[in-house]
């Protein structure tokens, strides 16, 4: 049963429809940590209306943004009241409609600024449908609503119109992980090398993370191991109504003293520590496969030149790098760092490599950058893997 436009905009002008509250908890430590507002028709008789029964109509009119902006509302309320209390993030859903709203970023700073509310107490969801409208739209929508000081979620990642290429340019905060992707239990082993790959990507592109539907131990414990951040599911909390909310925050100190995390956190989070010390002193690192003449390039920031490809053919590389380099210092690098003389390198036993050059940076001036090249074993291969680190020198 579905219902109509004029029936759910009686239930909105009736106060029919409530806010109900789902937590979201810290994955590692399990403490409360924001929660996500959703929006509920509860009828006089107390049947509770699906929001699929309601929520589709809505989105064929304008009627869906006096809903989103309503719930909005109910959430600054709802946070006023917390004033003295433990006070948590709350996340407020929008539709992709608002995203060609007037002054939207104004409209929602003076909403919040009205209560008095710190902004960054609310984040705007917008599902990854809102990617297939107009880019360069949603980016400034983004921006802007980000410039007033509030965090930008996108929601549902992965429940089918995902486009990495477009996640990595967005100026978002914050993944959330479609429940859709733990559909097998994390017990698939497809499955756990997707989302193993989607939390690398997204910790990489400094994007928190939040888990959603979670519902089984299992999954909480896959979960834990990509390095989550945040759990949302019915393994810690159903949507509850304000007064339910309310009184699970009270039993949350905001305060309280967090874990060692060093003790309680994964392996997958102590590589990400090690990589951003490691990125912060090597800005350019270059997996190689000597055997089959291929590389991966990972760039934390903009090294001297922007110009490598992030993947590619090894020998294109190295010719590519020659050219970069200052007139006296080519014949070197291409004499040390060509394919065949690291292959015999290596088989000669060296261990490492190291060399300082000039290169041509995209200013036009060169700059001093030492390289160092590291032959290690993979575990599965038997092929000749190469680790290239670069860092430019100050003179």
């Amino acid at each position: 049963m579905s219902y109509s436009a004029e029936e759910i905009r009686a239930a909105l002008n009736n106060n029919e429809l409530c806010v109900y509250y789902q937590p979201m908890y810290v994955a590692m430590t399990s403490q409360l940590k924001s929660a996500e507002a959703l929006v509920r028709w509860v009828r006089p008789d107390g049947t509770v209306v699906s929001p699929a029964m309601f929520i589709p109509e809505a989105e064929e009119s304008d009627l869906i943004m006096e809903i989103d902006w309503y719930v909005a509302e109910i959430v600054c309320r709802t946070l006023e009241k917390q004033n003295y209390m433990p006070q948590f993030p709350i996340s407020v859903n929008f539709s992709r409609k608002h995203i060609r709203e007037e002054d939207f970023a104004k409209k929602l700073t003076e909403l919040v600024d009205r209560y008095e509310l710190p902004h960054p107490l609310i984040e705007i969801e917008i599902t990854e449908s809102a990617m297939v409208v107009e880019q360069e739209m949603l980016f400034e929508w983004i921006t802007s609503i980000r410039s007033a000081g509030f965090t930008v979620a996108i929601d549902d990642f992965g429940s089918g119109l995902s486009s990495l290429n477009f996640v990595k340019d967005i100026p978002a905060d914050v993944l959330k992980i479609d429940k859709s992707l733990l559909s097998h239990n994390c017990e698939d082993e497809k499955e756990r090398i997707v989302l193993e790959s989607i939390f690398t990507f997204a910790h990489r592109l400094h994007l928190k993370t939040v888990a959603e539907g979670v519902e089984t131990k299992e999954q909480l414990a896959f979960l834990r191991s990509c390095d989550c951040n945040r759990i949302q599911g019915y393994i810690f909390a159903r949507p509850m109504p304000e007064n339910d909310y309310l009184s699970l925050c009270m039993a949350h100190k905001a305060a309280e003293d967090p874990a060692d995390i060093l003790q309680v956190q994964s392996t997958s989070s102590t590589v990400n520590l090690l990589m951003e010390v490691v990125f912060r002193r090597y800005p350019l690192i270059i997996f190689t496969n000597l055997t089959r003449n291929t590389y991966y390039a990972m760039v934390y920031k903009n090294f001297t030149t922007t110009s490598c490809p992030s993947t590619g053919v090894f020998d294109e590389l190295i010719v590519n790098g020659t050219n970069s380099m200052h007139p006296e210092d080519r014949e070197i690098f291409a004499a040390t760092f060509n394919r065949q003389n690291l292959i015999k390198e290596h088989d000669a036993g060296t261990q490492e490599i190291r060399l300082v050059t000039r290169q041509l940076g995209d200013d036009g001036i060169y700059r001093r950058v030492e390289t160092f090249d590291y032959f290690v074993k993979s575990s599965s291969s038997d092929d000749i893997i190469a680790i290239t680190l670069c860092q430019p020198l100050l003179d």
